[in-house]
């Protein structure tokens, strides 16, 4: 084993302005934003991609593994990523995409019009591109490993990604319109890619990069967007039966509208339903999902006495503060949360007359989780027991929504059945989209009911959990649509593989990183579901668990790098003992633990697998004898480990972790025996 530095194989780099090192970090830093930037704005303007957020996170890893393999076989740069982006930019703001209200497994469209290419067309165009416009940085990225030690490389991409993350959860933490991105992915574009030929430099990096800004500033010029850390907010306000109501729109879909309290009363009944069925006035009430704030001014017209507001978006709060007619938000009796309500559940003690999930409809997934969205851990058994826990004597639990499917009624009251004990209310106000007030009481006697509910019809779906909290996902399959989907992108993947990096061949030697590589993909994926569940579905959340994986990654790099640490096999057999500890420690005791206790022993239970799977990479890695291929076939079992995380929708997360560990016991399998002993 050799882990000195090597001649550069691509010709040209010794020449760049930029040190080695520091261009190592700046593009590793530019490839994980360029990749966090198209996952953002692509879904804000093509809808398919609000419900396959990680639809663009396969495409990415595709092409940082198709850039790892091109490094060595041509010495040009890769002036094509900026030319792709830029043709990328215009077919996205040409042809938005909005859909049409439908139902199809996990997929729950809630646009009330249709535009746009359809999904067959304009999802393989964006999945294609952006694993051109990744693979640009990735070959970057790649032609610096050559020059360095292995660990050594990697542990300046590692450096670099995590400053990339710091850069795109600051522009989100400041509301930063893509505009911002654009700029930054001009800049490192032009800092990056030799100036050689010049012709060629200002055509095909300097004008596209410049296009990329233009347009990314009109979007935000004319659009009139406020850009959170979930969404493409719109706003606009019009008369409606003599009432200024202001229509708000996520992502280009109709979402929530800012109407007085009592003309929304007046005109929808099921705004009032729960007030009726309780029996009592509720004095405390808890709303989540307050959003632009109906609901507050609704409780206050009601009586309450206090009021706490949770919300997600602190831009469709600020938004409500500004253009809600009644201005709850300005009451002295509303407190504001900006939380995921779940967690809010989980961590205060406060007591409650009246919880109300007032229509929470994230439209959107979390992001690097395949089939979780922002309000999945809300509609579980777990959680309707949680809120159970939270009431008064006499209080009562109520949501309602537009659930479109009397399926989806029967299991989300059967839900509330099993976590209360007794038949909730059942109120189904419109059967056009299935609009429904379902309420139950801490007791059956402190809940009146119109009529009693008959009970779930026979096929009705088992209430959801925390292990598998798909409501939407009627059986326990894997809708064909994704099916079909991930199979043509494994397709699409091997033939992009055989046209750049030759024959297969070139992988085999490294058959166990590219295990190593699926296997960390369902960790990555167990560890932000499961941080999600314990903390928050928040993106504040998302962006630190990202972090601490490239965290723990980085500490394991720098481990083995400064000590000796027990052979492979050994390293195997803490990673397996992780994976049990993970399986055996079940989230309900994490849940009971307090807020500093429970981020300790989630971090342990978390992080521990990983740690020890990335000594294991470490050491192997240190070991090949091509950086770039070795790390690319990695990088491509990324990406198949990507694929791999729709089985949650059958066996759960907790059952990744069964997944990964016979993955990990086939990378040992595949060990080479020269390997093992080191």
């Amino acid at each position: 084993m050799t882990l000195q530095a090597q001649k550069p194989v691509t010709g040209g780099e010794r020449d760049h302005w930029l040190a080695v090192r520091p261009r190592l970090i700046l593009a590793s830093a530019f490839m994980l934003f360029l990749e966090l930037a198209l996952i953002r704005w692509t879904g804000s303007n093509i809808v398919h991609l609000s419900y396959f957020t990680n639809f663009v996170l396969l495409g990415s890893f595709l092409g940082i593994g198709l850039g790892f393999l091109r490094v060595g076989r041509s010495r040009r740069q890769p002036y094509y990523s900026p030319v792709v982006l830029a043709v990328l930019v215009v077919v996205v703001l040409t042809f938005p995409v909005t859909v049409d209200r439908n139902t199809e497994g996990v997929l729950y469209w809630t646009s009330l019009s249709t535009s746009g290419p359809p999904a067959w067309l304009i999802l393989p165009v964006i999945f294609c591109a952006a694993a051109v416009v990744l693979m640009g940085p990735a070959e970057l990225v790649g032609r610096c490993f050559p020059e360095l030690p292995r660990l050594e490389a990697y542990r300046y991409d590692l450096i670099g990604s995590l400053s990339g993350i710091a850069a795109f959860t600051a522009l989100s933490f400041l509301s930063a319109p893509p505009v911002f991105w654009g700029l930054i992915a001009a800049i490192c574009y032009g800092l990056l890619l030799m100036p050689r030929p010049k012709s060629l430099y200002i055509g095909l990096v300097i004008v596209p990069s410049l296009g990329v800004v233009s347009l990314l500033l009109t979007e935000t010029l004319t659009a009139g967007a406020i850009w959170s850390p979930y969404y493409k907010v719109t706003f606009r306000q019009l008369q409606q039966l003599g009432i200024v109501v202001t229509d708000i729109a996520v992502n280009g879909i109709p979402h929530q509208q800012a109407v007085p309290a009592a003309a929304r009363l007046q005109w929808e009944r099921q705004y009032g339903l729960p007030y009726e069925r309780t029996t009592k006035p509720p004095k405390d009430v808890l709303i989540v999902g307050a959003g632009s704030g109906t609901d507050v001014a609704i409780a206050l017209s009601k009586g309450a006495n206090h009021v706490d507001a949770v919300e997600i978006d602190p831009k469709l709060r600020e938004l409500g503060g500004s253009v809600h007619p009644d201005k709850p938000y300005d009451d002295p009796r509303v407190t504001t949360h900006i939380t995921d309500g779940r967690a809010f559940l989980e961590q205060s003690g406060h007591k409650y007359d009246l919880i109300l999930f007032a229509l929470p409809d994230s439209l959107t997934l979390v992001s690097g989780a395949s089939s979780l969205r922002l309000e999945s851990y809300l509609f579980t058994e777990q959680a309707m027991q949680a809120a159970r826990a939270h009431l008064k004597p006499d209080g009562t639990f109520s949501m309602y929504n537009y659930y479109r499917e009397s399926w989806l009624v029967d299991r989300l009251a059967s839900t509330m059945q099993s976590a209360f004990g007794h038949k909730p209310c059942v109120d189904v106000v419109s059967t056009a989209g299935q609009q429904a007030v379902i309420t139950a009481g801490l007791t059956a006697a402190a809940q009146r009911c119109e009529s009693e509910w008959p009970g779930a019809a026979p096929g009705t779906p088992q209430p959801a959990n925390d292990d598998r909290p798909f409501l939407y996902l009627k059986d326990a399959t894997i809708p064909p649509i994704y099916i079909i989907t991930l199979g043509l992108i494994l397709i699409v993947s091997l033939l992009a593989v055989r046209v750049v990096a030759g024959p297969y061949a070139r992988m085999r030697p490294y058959a166990d990183l590219f295990l190593l590589g699926v296997g960390f993909m369902l960790l990555e994926t167990k560890s932000v579901t499961g941080f999600a569940l314990l903390f928050g579905t928040t993106w504040v959340v998302n962006a630190i668990v990202f972090a601490g994986v490239l965290v723990a990654v980085l500490a394991a790099v720098e481990v083995t790098r400064r000590f000796r640490v027990p052979p492979l096999p050994v390293m195997y057999g803490v990673l397996l003992a992780g994976l049990l500890l993970a399986w055996l420690v079940p989230n309900e005791w994490l849940l009971s633990l307090p807020l500093p206790l429970r981020a300790v022993a989630a971090v342990t239970v978390a992080f521990l697998p990983i740690f020890a799977a990335n000594v294991v990479f470490a050491k192997r890695f240190a070991d090949t004898a091509d950086a770039t291929t070795s790390f690319g076939a990695n990088l491509l079992g990324a990406m198949v480990g990507g694929c791999l995380e729709y089985a949650a929708l059958v066996i759960g997360y907790k059952g990744l972790l069964i997944v990964a560990a016979l993955l990990y016991l086939g990378a040992l399998v595949l060990l080479p025996r020269k390997t093992a002993a080191v």
